[in-house]
C-alpha cells in the first residue's frame, strides 16, 4: 500500500515537470497569413514592406527571442471569391493572426472566417467604414476608417463654401459605404444636393465616358472620386478629353490618389498632367528619423532591384501592421500562452464535412492574442501606433495635396482636433483646440485651369429647364414690372436690372418669366416669396422688399436699391421774407457772436497800444481803428497788423472761431432757403401713431403688416390705395373730406410719385431700413452670382442709369423731407469754442498786465534809487495818484519808457519829468 502510494506521487511529479518544460518551450517557428493582391499599387508596395518587416523581427533578438516569424502569402488576385478560398488554405496552415487584405469586400469575406476560427484579422487597407467591432469583434485596422477620411473631404467641400456635389465611386463595400459616409457627413454641413454616380468593379472606358457625360447633365461641377488606386488615371484622363478639367471644374480625390502618385516612378510623373488642379487627401505622416532611415532603405532595395514600386503611406501601414502582430505574439509567449488550435464542432457534423472544412481548426488562444493586439504601444514608421475604442489606430490627419505643374503640393493639414493649418497637426498638440471657422486656414490652391481663385462650383446644366422666374403682375407702379398692353413681353425697372446683371454672370442662363397676379390688382408679395420656397418658381424678379420673415423661407440677392417705409403728405415752399439773413442763429447766439467782437477790439488794443502806431493817436482816431479793426476780420480785408505777440496769439484764436462760425452760418442759410413747410401737422411716425387721422397705404405691400402688427395702429385708421391717381386724390381731400392726413409707403414707390408731383413731398427720415432683391431658392448658387453682378452693375454706373431712366421722367426729385420749423443754430452748440477763446484771450490780457505792473515797478525802484529827491519832492504818494501815474506809463509807447529808464542811469539828479514823473512827489 505504501509502495502504491510512493508510485502515484512519482507519476504526478513526471506529468507536472512535463508539463512545465512543454509551458517553457517556445515555439520555434510561429505562422502569420497574409491576404492581398499581389499585382496591384497597394499590394506590391505592402509585400515588399512586410517582408522587410519579417526580416528585421527576426534579426532582432530583443523580441521573439528564439522564435522565428514565418509570412504566409496569398494572392487574392482583386477577387473576394477567391480570396477566401486563398484565406481557407493559409488558414489550414494554423497561422496565429491575419494580416490583410487590402481590399474592404475581401475583408468582409475573411473577418467572417476570422471570426468563426477566432483568429485576429489585422488589415492596413481596408478602410470600409462598415466593418466594424460590433460585427467583426476579430477585426483591426492599422489604417485610419474612411470615416475619418469623408470628414475630411466634407470639410474641405465646406471650406469653399461648395454646396452641391456629385460623386464618382466603385460600386462595392468600399466605394458604396465610403460615399455613404460622405453623403452623411455633407448633411451635417447643409449640403444642398449629393448626387451619387456609381462605376462598376471592372470599369472600363465606355462606362467612364458614360458616367461623365450623366454628370454633365446636372447643375453642380464640384467631383469628389473615390475609386480603388488607378495606376493609369483614367477617369481624368478621360474628362481631359471631355474638357472637363477647365476653370469651370472643381475635382477633389481621396487617399486612392496619393497612393497612386507616390507610387510612380520619378520618369512616370509626366502622367501628372490630367491631374492639373485636382485636390486630395493623403493619409498624415509625422515626420521622424526611423520613417527617414526606411525611405533610404527603401532607395536602396529599388538599386538591389528588390523593389520596382516607390513607397506610399500603405507601405508604411503594412510594415508598422507586421511589428504590431510580432509584439503582441511577443507577448502572448512571455505571458505563458501556447499555440493551440482545436477542431470545431460545428464544422466536422455531418453537412459540413462533405464541404471538406474538417481541416480548419479553431485557435484557442485567440481572444488573448486578439487583446494583446489592441493593448499594443509603440512608435512606428506611421507615428503612434495605439488603437482606440473603435479597434481603429488612431488618427493623425490627412495632407491636403494639391497637383500643379506636374507635381503634388501640400497646400495645408487636416486633423479631427484642429481643422485645417498650415502646421503639421503634431505641432499643434498641446495648445488651445482652434477647430473654428475662423482660424480654419489653407495654402493657395491651383485649380483646374490653373487660376489660383476658387471656382463657382456650378453652372447650368446641359439640359436643365429654363428657370421658372415669378414675375409680379402690378396694376399700378407699372414702372417698376408689368406685362405690357397687347404682347407677352415683360417689362420695367425690376427687370432692366435683372437682365444687364445677367450679363455680369459668367455663365448662360437660360429662364422664362411667368406672371404672378391677375393684373387688376396688385398681388400679394409674401405669397409670390412662399411660391418660390414650395419649388413651384426657381426665382423672382420684381419689387421684391427684403424683410424678417422673407429671409426665413428664401435666399435673396443683394439689394439693388435701397429703400423704407416713409411719410409722404401735402407740402408748401416756405414764403420768402426780408428777416431770413437772421434765422440761422438764435438771438443769444447772435448777442455772444456781437459781444465777441467788441471784447477782441477792446483786448487787441490794450496789446497793440504801445508797440503798434496804428492804435495810437487821438482818442476818436484810436476808436474807430479798434472797432474797425475788429469788425474786419469777418471779412478778412484789415489793413493793420498785430505787432505783440499776445496780440497775434488772441487773433489765431478768434480767427479760427470766426472760421467755424461764418461756416455754420453759411451752411444752415443755405438748408433754411431750399427747405420746405409742411402743410398738415405731421412731422413723423409718432404723430401718425398718436392721432386717430386715418393713413393711407398701397395694396400688396408689406407696410400693411408693419402698421398693424408692429407700430400697433388700428386697421380700421389704415385705407387701401392702388394707385399713384388714388394716393393724389386722398391727399388732396385731407382726413376731413373723407381722404387721408398721409400715406406710408415705400420709398422708391414714393420717388415714382413724386417725380410727377410737386404739391407732395416726403415727411422726416425713412424710420425702416430695407432694400429690393431678387428672390431665389435656399442655398441657391446663382443668388450669390446675381449679387456679384448687381455689385458689378453698381461700380460700372450701370445701375444709376437704370434708376435715372425710370424715376427721373421729370428730373428726379430725391428726398424732398419737410421739417416743420428751421433748424437754427444755438450758443449751446458752440459753447466750449467761445470759452476756449475766452480763455486764451484773459491768458493773455492778465499776462501783459502783470508785464506792466512789473515794469513800472521796476521803474519807480530806479527812480528812487537813482534819482535824488529834492526838497520839493514828497516822499509820499496817494493811492488814486499811482494809478494815474501807472495809466500814464502804460499809455506811454514802448519806446519812450526804454528812454525814461536810459535818463535815469545818466543823470543823477534828473529834472521833474515831464508827464509820467510830473506828479510823482
Amino acid at each position: 500500500m505504501k509502495n502504491l502510494g510512493f508510485s502515484w506521487f512519482f507519476c504526478l511529479m513526471i506529468w507536472v515537470s512535463l508539463n512545465c518544460l512543454v509551458s517553457c518551450q517556445k515555439p520555434g517557428v510561429v505562422n502569420v497569413g497574409a491576404v492581398f493582391t499581389f499585382d496591384s499599387v497597394i499590394g506590391r508596395v505592402a509585400k515588399a514592406a512586410m517582408e522587410a518587416a519579417i526580416s528585421d523581427i527576426n534579426a532582432t533578438p530583443t523580441i521573439l527571442n528564439e522564435t522565428r516569424l514565418n509570412l504566409i502569402e496569398a494572392d487574392a488576385n482583386c477577387n473576394a471569391f477567391l480570396g477566401s478560398i486563398e484565406a481557407y488554405q493559409v488558414i489550414e496552415r494554423e497561422v496565429v493572426a491575419f494580416i490583410g487584405p487590402q481590399s474592404s469586400s475581401i475583408a468582409h469575406m475573411i473577418s467572417e472566417i476570422a471570426n468563426g476560427l477566432q483568429v485576429p484579422l489585422v488589415s492596413y487597407a481596408a478602410t470600409d467604414p462598415s466593418l466594424s467591432a460590433k460585427q467583426f469583434p476579430f477585426f483591426v485596422r492599422t489604417v485610419q476608417s474612411d470615416s475619418y477620411q469623408m470628414n475630411a473631404m466634407a470639410s474641405l467641400v465646406d471650406f469653399y463654401g461648395w454646396k452641391e456635389v456629385i460623386a464618382i465611386y466603385v460600386d462595392n463595400d468600399y466605394g458604396r459605404n465610403g460615399i455613404s459616409a460622405l453623403n452623411d457627413e455633407l448633411n451635417r454641413r447643409m449640403a444642398k444636393a449629393f448626387y451619387k454616380l456609381p462605376l462598376p468593379v471592372r470599369f472600363t472606358q465606355h462606362d467612364i465616358v458614360a458616367v461623365l457625360n450623366q454628370s454633365r447633365l446636372l447643375g453642380p461641377r464640384v467631383y469628389i472620386v473615390h475609386v480603388d488606386p488607378d495606376p493609369g488615371l483614367r477617369i481624368f484622363a478621360t474628362a481631359e478629353k471631355l474638357q472637363m478639367m477647365s476653370s469651370n471644374y472643381v475635382w477633389f480625390a481621396t487617399d486612392w490618389l496619393s497612393a497612386t502618385i507616390d507610387s510612380f516612378a520619378p520618369m512616370n510623373r509626366t502622367a501628372l498632367s490630367v491631374l492639373q488642379g485636382v485636390v486630395g487627401l493623403r493619409q498624415h505622416i509625422p515626420e521622424s528619423n526611423q520613417t527617414k532611415d526606411f525611405l533610404s532603405r527603401w532607395k536602396k532595395m529599388q538599386q538591389q532591384g528588390l523593389v520596382k514600386s516607390e513607397l506610399n503611406t500603405y507601405g508604411l501601414c503594412a510594415y508598422d501592421t507586421v511589428w504590431t502582430v510580432a509584439r503582441s505574439i511577443d507577448k502572448f509567449i512571455d505571458d505563458g500562452n501556447n499555440f493551440t488550435f482545436s477542431l470545431s464542432v460545428k464544422l466536422n457534423d455531418s453537412k459540413t464535412t462533405q464541404m471538406h472544412l474538417g481541416k480548419l481548426k479553431v485557435f484557442d488562444g485567440g481572444a488573448i492574442l486578439l487583446d494583446d493586439i489592441l493593448n499594443t504601444s509603440f512608435s512606428g514608421l506611421t507615428g503612434p501606433v495605439r488603437f482606440n475604442s473603435d479597434r481603429n489606430i488612431g488618427t493623425s490627419g490627412y495632407d491636403v495635396i494639391n497637383i500643379d505643374k506636374m507635381a503634388d503640393h501640400i497646400v495645408g493639414f487636416w486633423s479631427n482636433t484642429f481643422g485645417f493649418s498650415v502646421s503639421p497637426p503634431e505641432t499643434l498638440q498641446g495648445t488651445k483646440n482652434r477647430h473654428s471657422e475662423i482660424e480654419q486656414k489653407l495654402g493657395k490652391v491651383a485649380w483646374p485651369g490653373g487660376k489660383t481663385k476658387a471656382p463657382r462650383g456650378w453652372v447650368i446644366a446641359d439640359d436643365e429647364r429654363l428657370l421658372r422666374i415669378g414675375v409680379p403682375y402690378r396694376a399700378s407702379f407699372v414702372d417698376f414690372v408689368t406685362k405690357l398692353n397687347g404682347s407677352h413681353k415683360i417689362a420695367g425697372y425690376c427687370i432692366d436690372v435683372f437682365t444687364e446683371a445677367l450679363k455680369f454672370v459668367p455663365y448662360n442662363v437660360p429662364y422664362k418669366f411667368e406672371l404672378f397676379g391677375d393684373g387688376q390688382s396688385n398681388p400679394n408679395y409674401g405669397q409670390l416669396v412662399q411660391r418660390v420656397a414650395d419649388d413651384v418658381f426657381d426665382a423672382a424678379v420684381g419689387d421684391i422688399a427684403i424683410v424678417k420673415n422673407r429671409t426665413k423661407v428664401v435666399d435673396f440677392s443683394q439689394p439693388y436699391i435701397t429703400t423704407g417705409l416713409v411719410i409722404v403728405a401735402p407740402i408748401h415752399n416756405t414764403k420768402s421774407s426780408a428777416w431770413v439773413f437772421l434765422k440761422p442763429f438764435t438771438a443769444d447766439m447772435w448777442c455772444m457772436t456781437a459781444g465777441g467782437f467788441f471784447i477782441i477790439a477792446f483786448v487787441i488794443w490794450i496789446l497793440e497800444h504801445r508797440v503798434n502806431d496804428a492804435f495810437r493817436g487821438p482818442p476818436r482816431r484810436q476808436l474807430v481803428t479798434m472797432f474797425m479793426f475788429s469788425f474786419s476780420t469777418l471779412f478778412k480785408t484789415n489793413q493793420e497788423v498785430t505787432v505783440s505777440t499776445l496780440g497775434r496769439l488772441v487773433m489765431v484764436v478768434w480767427l479760427f472761431l470766426l472760421m467755424v462760425i461764418t461756416s455754420s452760418y453759411t451752411a444752415n442759410l443755405t438748408s433754411i432757403l431750399t427747405v420746405q413747410q409742411l402743410s398738415s401737422p405731421i412731422t413723423g411716425v409718432e404723430s401718425l401713431i398718436g392721432n386717430s387721422w386715418p393713413i393711407g397705404y398701397q395694396v400688396g405691400s408689406f407696410a400693411y403688416g408693419y402698421l398693424s402688427d408692429n407700430l400697433n395702429i388700428q386697421r380700421s385708421r389704415l385705407v387701401k390705395l392702388h394707385s399713384p391717381e388714388e394716393y393724389e386724390t386722398a391727399l388732396r381731400l385731407g382726413p376731413d373730406n373723407g381722404g387721408v392726413a398721409a400715406i406710408v409707403d415705400e420709398l422708391s414707390y414714393v420717388e415714382l410719385f413724386l417725380s410727377k408731383r410737386t404739391d407732395f413731398g416726403i415727411i422726416g427720415q425713412p424710420f425702416t431700413k430695407s432694400g429690393w432683391g431678387f428672390a431665389f431658392q435656399r442655398d441657391s448658387p446663382l443668388a450669390v452670382d446675381m449679387s456679384t453682378a448687381i455689385l458689378k452693375l453698381s461700380e460700372t454706373g450701370k445701375l444709376q442709369e437704370i434708376h435715372a431712366k425710370w424715376f427721373c421722367k421729370m428730373g428726379c426729385p430725391g428726398e424732398r423731407r419737410g421739417k416743420s420749423e428751421p433748424n437754427q443754430l444755438h450758443l449751446v452748440s458752440f459753447w466750449g469754442l467761445y470759452l476756449l477763446c475766452g480763455l486764451i484771450t484773459l491768458v493773455a490780457l492778465l499776462i501783459f498786465i502783470l508785464r506792466m505792473v512789473r515794469q513800472y515797478a521796476r521803474y519807480r525802484r530806479r527812480q528812487l534809487k537813482l534819482c535824488r529827491p529834492s526838497s520839493s519832492v514828497q516822499t509820499t504818494t496817494r493811492c488814486s495818484q499811482v494809478l494815474f501815474n501807472f495809466f500814464d506809463f502804460i499809455d506811454e509807447k514802448e519806446e519812450a519808457i526804454k528812454k525814461m529808464f536810459m535818463q535815469c542811469e545818466i543823470n543823477p539828479v534828473p529834472e521833474t519829468p515831464t508827464s509820467t514823473t510830473s506828479t510823482a512827489t
